[in-house]
């Protein structure tokens, strides 16, 4: 596990979607809760539960399949704003993913959005990632 939990997050969903595995364990923090928190929203995921071992607590996403050969929701994650590069965009320069079939997810000043409501509420931030 790296020190980049938001990375780390992304490519345990993204590697258990490649698998096609039904639920994935990742470390819960504030942010991870928060991604989890907005997947279920938008229809990438059935749910977020918590568990606790020990000291520690994870989150287990539930992934989302479709029909007999189990399609999944999740196209694909994409980490934009990485710890060495930070992208930073204002709510008229957000850029619409797959012309607006995937959302983007950023950090703001009122927590953590979505592209459409980050311009809704006409407020920028970090372009955290894209999920389609």
């Amino acid at each position: 596990m790296s020190n980049d939990t938001i990375s780390s997050t992304i490519t345990s969903i993204r590697n258990a979607n490649i698998r096609k595995k039904t639920t994935v364990q990742i470390p819960a923090t504030n942010i991870t809760r928060d991604i989890g928190r907005i997947l279920p929203q938008e229809g990438f995921i059935r749910n977020l539960r918590e568990h606790r071992e020990d000291t520690k607590y994870f989150s287990d996403p539930t992934l989302k399949y479709q029909g007999r050969k189990r399609k999944p929701y999740i196209t694909a994650l994409k980490r934009i704003s990485k710890p060495g590069l930070r992208m930073y965009s204002n709510h008229q320069e957000i850029p619409r993913v797959l012309g607006g079939m995937g959302i983007v997810i950023l950090p703001t000043s009122h927590g953590l959005v979505t592209d459409r409501e980050a311009r809704q509420k006409q407020i920028g931030g970090e372009i955290l990632c894209y999920v389609w």
